[in-house]
């Protein structure tokens, strides 16, 4: 799965993980990425956004077909 949100393009970010003791190793932090339907020029498509976005309302969710 991507981790890189198409629309605001965060992606993971590194550092140090540092215990009790003061030892430190790699961390990595990864975004809250979905792969959600989305309505884009006018069609449905496929795309992953981080949660960020999804709650700011910067996705347009494709309308809903009656059956």
């Amino acid at each position: 799965m991507a981790s890189v949100c198409s629309y605001c393009g965060k992606k993971p970010w590194f550092g140090k993980q540092v215990s009790h003791s003061h030892r430190r190793s790699s961390k990595r932090w990864s975004p809250n990425i979905q792969r959600v339907k989305a309505f884009v020029d006018g069609r449905t498509v496929k795309v992953d956004v981080c949660t960020g976005c999804l709650k700011a309302g910067k996705v347009t969710r494709p309308p809903v077909k009656a059956s």
